[in-house]
């Protein structure tokens, strides 16, 4: 299976990104109540909740990326991903597919997760 990159971004309206390191698993989950996006997708860190979005404009989606739109018909209502790199305030995330990624959610710090 190919590749795949997304970049979170928006982490300075929460959290911010000093926290954020390569190789955390983060849940990526539509949110269709958004008033501003239709195809609007959350990144969320139990228990800390919501980190920023995906991003799916042309001016936050970086090269090599993809959008926010691109990926939301992709998947039922939550996948995961690994963040890969960190550049300032936005974390480039490769999108894992199948139980691999909840898997893999679970094998990370996120001890504290309810599901394990």
């Amino acid at each position: 299976m190919e590749q795949r990159f997304i970049a979170i971004t928006g982490t300075s309206h929460y959290f911010g990104a000093s926290f954020l390191k390569p190789g955390m698993v983060v849940q990526l989950i539509k949110d269709p109540g958004n008033p501003y996006d239709e195809e609007a997708i959350q990144a969320v860190i139990p228990p800390l909740g919501k980190i920023g979005c995906v991003a799916n404009s042309t001016h936050t989606v970086p090269k090599g990326c993809r959008s926010a739109g691109r990926i939301y018909d992709s998947f039922e209502q939550q996948i995961y991903g690994m963040i890969r790199f960190i550049v300032k305030d936005l974390a480039i995330v490769e999108l894992m597919e199948g139980a691999a990624g909840f898997d893999m959610f679970l094998q990370t710090e996120h001890h504290f997760f309810p599901f394990k």
